[in-house]
């Protein structure tokens, strides 16, 4: 599964909610004063704009259990001083809150309460913000129709609004909508549609996730050429920006999508690459992925000698993990390798090593 993305107040933030890129509408500056619904300041409405902005830091350090705290107080105060608009948008963070902690049910209460507030006001930017929040939810309570109904609405608003960034995230996700339903031609679609916009933006993360996206699909679908035709464009942005934890993602996404073509020089080199990296970071269990893809691109060269070179290599790392599942698997590649190159004591070895794990 694939990252998530949420949109704040115009910022974009990452979190993790399944391993989906999705994108949410940001709200407007939800923190300026309402100067026509709250005409007259009071040390009530100045305890409230300061529980919401509490809140909003609060979400965005992932405290969101405090957050929901800070919130739902500044709610019961908007709501005694009647300023809907307030409301609304405090229903708005209550839902991305229990999104991100995955209370998908909870959030579509809060998302609809909103969503009857923004309507009420005629505040079409919450609208199509709430709109996609319950998209999105409706997809992970497995009713594609429904994510992509409330998908379909939310980007007819945006685009009424020209909003760029926001079309940018309702487009992506109807593409997740659609590849839940199955229909892969259309997710790719929405996702090239998306792709066409955020490159107009100049929004490197956002377009780095619609290329993870892309390949995803185009991978799922088995067309591995034209997956890594994104992971490359990919990879070209994350090194741009320097993560490296990101990169070693990539690289291992390019190198399967190499074996899966039969190109296992190229394989070899994305695996060394990915190593490279997990050894810098002190990724052990990266390092132990990259060399078992590695002593397998070697093992389907015929090159069994560097083959299991790799494979001793992560045998050694598979026990300082320790990880007996992979430490036995292990055993079974280098026993299959080593006779193969016609080291029958070697093969005796790991065979009885093998044999010593299940006692």
């Amino acid at each position: 599964m694939e990252n998530q993305l949420l949109c704040y107040d115009g910022k974009q933030q990452s979190r993790l909610v399944g391993k989906v890129y999705e994108m949410l509408v940001p709200l407007a500056d939800n923190t300026s004063p309402d100067k026509t619904l709250e005409p007259i300041s009071t040390p009530c409405a100045g305890e409230a704009a300061r529980l919401l902005e509490q809140g909003i830091e609060q979400q965005k350090m992932g405290q969101l259990e405090t957050a929901l705290e800070s919130f739902n107080n500044a709610l019961k105060i908007y709501t005694e001083l009647k300023n809907q608009r307030k409301v609304g948008r405090i229903l708005c963070y209550l839902a991305l809150t229990v999104y991100s902690l995955a209370d998908f049910p909870q959030a579509i209460e809060y998302a609809t309460r909103s969503l009857s507030v923004a309507r009420e006001i005629s505040d079409q930017h919450l609208e199509g913000q709430v709109l996609g929040i319950l998209g999105n939810c409706y997809r992970h309570m497995d009713d594609p129709v429904k994510a992509i109904e409330q998908g379909q609405q939310s980007l007819t608003i945006i685009r009424h609004l020209q909003d760029r960034a926001a079309e940018v995230a309702a487009l992506n996700n109807l593409g997740l909508a659609y590849k839940a339903m199955g229909d892969l031609p259309s997710a790719i679609a929405y996702q090239q549609q998306s792709l066409s916009v955020v490159q107009t933006l100049n929004d490197p993360q956002s377009t780095e996730q619609i290329l993870r996206n892309l390949g995803n699909v185009f991978y799922a679908l088995g067309d591995y050429a034209q997956a890594m035709h994104y992971y490359q464009q990919r990879l070209a942005i994350v090194r741009e920006l320097g993560d490296r934890r990101l990169e070693g993602q990539i690289l291992k996404n390019l190198s399967y999508a190499c074996n899966a073509l039969g190109d296992y020089p190229q394989a070899i080199q994305y695996g060394l690459a990915r190593l490279m990296a997990a050894r810098q970071l002190g990724d052990r269990r990266a390092e132990e992925q990259s060399l078992g893809s590695l002593g397998v691109a070697f093992d389907a060269l015929g090159n069994y000698a560097q083959a299991i070179k790799y494979y001793e290599q992560r045998l050694r790392v598979a026990r300082s993990i320790p990880d007996p599942r992979v430490e036995k698997q292990v055993l079974s590649s280098l026993t299959t390798a080593c006779y193969a190159l016609g080291d029958y004591a070697k093969v005796m070895e790991y065979h009885e090593q093998s044999l010593a794990m299940r006692d």
